[in-house]
């Protein structure tokens, strides 16, 4: 930090996520929330860090409708309730829940902390657990606009404990 530079200076803009061709997992609703996900996390990026936590809110709110509906279809879809795809969202989320009490004691820098971490730690969950999770859903007929399955009898309840990640064993 050099002498003219406070503590108080608006933030750099930092660069954000960019919605491209390999964020999306397969299934359009899924990438559509996805998106939004990633619009809501560049706004954050874009704001000033003294206005952020209202927005901070909206996308934090947005994030846990987001992994409520992806937790909603592995339910759906034969995953058992402690899988670690689901586990992932609840370490995120209550990293994101820890947040706002830090940023009203003064860490005003906080939310742009988690929002850069957040862009480096998407694309991967995209690209291996979301992704993963969009190929089961194909491959046992659930469809995410309806969520319906067009043969229940193609799954056991809670047969699945893993992530839904083709890399995941």
């Amino acid at each position: 930090m050099d002498a003219t530079t406070t503590h108080e200076a608006p933030a750099q803009a930092i660069a954000g996520l960019d919605w491209n061709p390999q964020l999306q997992t397969g299934d359009g609703r899924m990438d559509d929330t996805h998106e939004e996900f990633v619009e809501m996390l560049n706004r954050l990026l874009a704001t000033p860090q003294d206005q952020q936590l209202p927005l901070y809110r909206e996308f934090v709110a947005h994030t846990v409708e987001h992994f409520a509906q992806e937790e909603r279809w592995m339910v759906a879809t034969g995953f058992a309730p402690d899988n670690c795809h689901a586990s992932h969202h609840a370490t995120i989320l209550e990293t994101l829940n820890a947040v706002v009490e830090h940023y009203e004691q003064g860490d005003t820098e906080i939310i742009s902390r988690l929002a850069e971490a957040l862009v480096e730690w998407f694309p991967q969950h995209a690209a291996s657990m979301d992704a993963g999770l969009a190929l089961h859903m194909k491959d046992v007929g659930f469809d995410s606009k309806t969520e319906t399955l067009a043969d229940p009898d193609r799954v056991r309840p809670a047969t699945m404990s893993g992530c839904g990640s083709v890399s995941c064993s």
